[in-house]
């Protein structure tokens, strides 16, 4: 089975050589072809999509935004082979995947949604939590696939599913950053100790994925993004786009956070660096 993959950033890379360390052949393509370059020889790179999706079986997309998801898919649909599978495990627009299931069937090509969580570190570890929309024959022949990226796979139902699950997931983990952010400012306040702080919010029942590894980056004002807030603040916005008459006060909040610290120049800084909007207020 040959498998193009398309975008090798902080989650893409782990990914697609967990796929060539599987013994699938993989060719990889990204913007910035050191990035792919740099996982040779485990698997191949190329500086061309053609080149990269013509003969390939399965097409896996991982980028940044939905309008380089429309840009990338563009591409692939002029270069694919008949009867390709085509997999974007961007977080991205509904609508935009459902878009680009239509056209695929069209064209004589299946398309699956599948976005993932769990950072950079599930990447790696091969532990993320993947949530899939589209035809569910075409979700059991990639599957083998996905468990060799994930630990938790879901199969959630027609094309643009796999998106609205990832969106809500969004709106959890923003409740749970922030949540974690203000318990430690406000500790911060009263002048604790952060450290104990955390080892009761961690061993309680107010743990979270969030406390147990983005608060100790907050302590250690350690703003290395295992995810970006710009991309963060993306799939926060994409949520206010779906979420129709539906009033959503905790990730309206947390936009609005990050919003402020992407003007600040937080762009490439990691999510739990909104520790920082609240110490700024302890000044």
């Amino acid at each position: 089975m040959k498998i193009a993959w398309i975008g090798t950033g902080v989650m893409g890379a782990p990914m697609a050589t967990h796929l060539a360390n599987a013994n699938y052949e993989v060719i990889a393509y990204n913007r910035t072809y050191e990035k792919a370059k740099k996982l040779e020889p485990t698997l191949k790179a190329t500086q061309s999509i053609k080149v990269a999706v013509e003969n390939a079986d399965i097409i896996f997309t991982i980028v940044g935004y939905p309008k380089d998801v429309k840009e990338i898919y563009t591409e692939i649909f002029k270069f694919a082979k008949p009867k390709s599978i085509l997999v974007d495990m961007t977080t991205s627009s509904p609508s935009l995947a459902k878009e680009i299931y239509q056209k695929a069937k069209a064209l004589n090509l299946y398309a699956l949604d599948a976005p993932v969580t769990g950072g950079d570190l599930g990447a790696i570890n091969q532990t993320l939590s993947i949530m899939v929309g589209g035809d569910e024959d075409i979700y059991k022949q990639v599957l083998p696939l996905f468990k060799e990226m994930g630990k938790t796979i879901n199969y959630m139902g027609e094309a643009g599913n796999g998106q609205y699950a990832k969106l809500a997931n969004q709106a959890s983990i923003a409740g749970s950053i922030a949540g974690c952010a203000e318990a430690l400012a406000f500790a911060k306040s009263k002048e604790l100790d952060l450290d104990v702080m955390l080892d009761v919010i961690v061993g309680g029942s107010a743990n979270s994925w969030q406390a147990a590894n983005n608060g100790p980056k907050m302590i250690k004002n350690d703003a290395s993004p295992g995810f970006y807030i710009k991309h963060f603040l993306k799939d926060l916005n994409l949520i206010l786009d779906e979420k129709d008459d539906l009033k959503l006060n905790i990730v309206e909040n947390v936009a609005q956070i990050y919003t402020i610290l992407v003007e600040e120049g937080y762009d490439d800084f990691g999510t739990q660096a909104i520790f920082d909007y609240y110490l700024n207020q302890l000044k």
